[in-house]
């Protein structure tokens, strides 16, 4: 296979991929029962918008704490240990609805709970991609998974629909409770090349999440995604928190039209995947992450200004193609920008800034639906949305992909070091025609140390040597130092030799160890 399909040349994407479009048929389906219920135990419009966020808002609380242990211990263990208890969490939502006893406060107790397993799935399961097909097909099997989950999307909503019409509420639930177990069954078919064990002990939880905000805070690609991220998903969440009330009551639906508009979501979305690879090389990720956003503000305004479910519909068909054309975007950008020894928390990073903003914007657009009226919430998120585009044209997303792969060019330190705060120290001498560049290169460099844990950084001149400049930094410790050797990148040595070849002589590398005096 090549293009688009090629990652569905690797068996182990297939069976994982295949699976995975089966659960999230069932978690769709879980999802228009639980909107849809509370529509019947509590149709306040705040309510509601409530089921919305108690999905995403467990990514915001957890997700950074799930992309630390994702990158420290072993990940399939950990996908299948938190897919078994959410099956636990599923057949008891069943068991629940079967009996007649659920409550609003206990599905949204349960909804979060469900959520809170999503939250620590997801960082090891986008993580896990890479290992999973040749890097030069991981941009197509981004998307691949992208489109997976816009296929359940179209399958999952249609058929909770026909299934409650038909049969009764609790079976979507029950269906859910069922597709956990495929994905259980694939993590243990699933047996991933051993890799090189590190001589490094690992990073303990705290330290790891702090490394991985650390990283993010000093990496301007991920800072560029996480931007436009924010921006989007705070205004586009008005339409997943407003769909139940537009069907219930704007178009005075019932679960079959919800289904349906969710449906349509969904073939838009596998439409927009499809077509999404030769959009991309046409315009460009900015372009397209526009061309989305203005898509999804024309739904917002169809969805506000002309009733019917025939309008609804359409919308929801340009709602999943503007949606795959945003997420995927950024979602590649995201990966692009992360090299493997911090992806899960790079990942979870994003995820964080995406249900913070869902959840933020679901809470703000009810509120708005309560006080003010739906039609109001949607033309406010849609000129929200609008206004947002060219408030972060800056933030492009096209040239941020990098070598991330280890360079293990610097040499191991010939003797031990007591593992105690730690100061490097290195002298240049620098071509005095080369100063201006030289300086310019190193502000580059201070984003790179201070990435992999550096602090105190200091750049300063020799007085009494014209030519001879210092770079100094602290480590929190020698073995911080030590995984900052086995994580330097081809991209970062690139800079150093770009550096080097300034110099007149070879840099002059110095290390102590020590209480850092202030």
């Amino acid at each position: 296979m090549t293009g688009a399909w090629a990652p569905f040349g690797q068996r182990a994407f297939t069976v994982l991929w295949v699976a995975t479009v089966v659960s999230n048929i069932g978690t769709w389906m879980n999802d228009v029962g639980a909107g849809w219920l509370m529509t019947s135990l509590a149709p306040s419009p705040q309510i509601v918008a409530m089921v919305q966020a108690a999905t995403t808002l467990p990514v915001f609380l957890f997700a950074i704490l799930a992309g630390a242990v994702a990158d420290i211990v072993d990940r399939r263990k950990l996908l299948l240990v938190v897919n078994i208890g959410l099956s636990v969490v599923a057949f008891a939502v069943a068991a629940v609805v079967q009996a007649d006893a659920m409550t609003p406060v206990l599905l949204l107790v349960f909804t979060f709970l469900l959520g809170s397993g999503a939250a620590f799935i997801a960082p090891a399961w986008q993580a896990i991609v890479p290992k999973l097909v040749p890097r030069g097909d991981l941009t197509a099997a981004v998307a691949l998974n992208s489109m997976g989950i816009n296929i359940s999307r179209a399958i999952g909503p249609a058929v909770a629909g026909v299934l409650i019409a038909a049969f009764g509420l609790v079976w979507p639930f029950a269906l859910n409770a069922i597709s956990t177990l495929v994905v259980i069954a694939a993590l243990i078919w699933w047996k991933p090349a051993p890799e090189a064990e590190s001589k490094l002990p690992p990073e303990h939880v705290i330290g790891a999440m702090v490394a991985g905000l650390r990283y993010a805070a000093h990496t301007r690609a991920l800072r560029l995604v996480l931007v436009r991220a924010a921006a989007f998903f705070l205004f586009a969440s008005a339409f997943w928190a407003m769909l139940p009330l537009v069907a219930r009551v704007v178009l005075e639906g019932g679960a079959g039209l919800y289904g349906g508009l969710l449906a349509a979501v969904g073939v838009g979305a596998v439409a927009g995947a499809l077509l999404l690879p030769r959009l991309r090389a046409k315009l460009g990720p900015d372009r397209t992450v526009v061309l989305g956003t203005v898509g999804t503000a024309l739904v917002l305004v169809t969805l506000a200004l002309v009733p019917g479910v025939v309008p609804a519909l359409l919308a929801g068909l340009i709602a999943g193609a503007s949606w795959i054309a945003v997420l995927s975007s950024l979602n590649v950008a995201a990966q692009s920008a992360l090299p493997d020894w911090v992806r899960a928390r790079g990942l979870a990073i994003y995820l964080t800034v995406f249900s913070g903003a869902m959840s933020v914007g679901s809470l703000g657009w009810g509120a708005v639906a309560t006080h003010a009226s739906i039609t109001t919430a949607l033309l406010v998120a849609a000129a929200g949305v609008l206004v947002a585009i060219p408030l972060t044209l800056w933030a492009r997303l096209s040239g941020l992909a990098e070598d991330h792969a280890p360079a293990h060019h610097w040499p191991t330190p010939d003797t031990a070091q007591d593992d105690a705060p730690t100061t490097i120290w290195i002298a240049y001498d620098v071509a005095e025609e080369h100063h201006d560049r030289f300086v310019l290169l190193m502000q580059r460099q201070k984003a790179s140390r201070r990435a992999h844990g550096a602090f105190g950084w200091v750049l300063r001149h020799d007085t009494k040597v014209p030519t001879r400049v210092y770079e100094s930094w602290h480590e929190a410790s020698w073995l911080s130092h030590l995984r900052h050797h086995d994580r330097v990148s081809i991209t970062e040595k690139a800079l150093q030799d770009e550096i080097r070849a300034l110099l007149t002589t070879p840099p002059d590398i110095h290390h102590t160890t020590g209480r850092i005096k202030p």
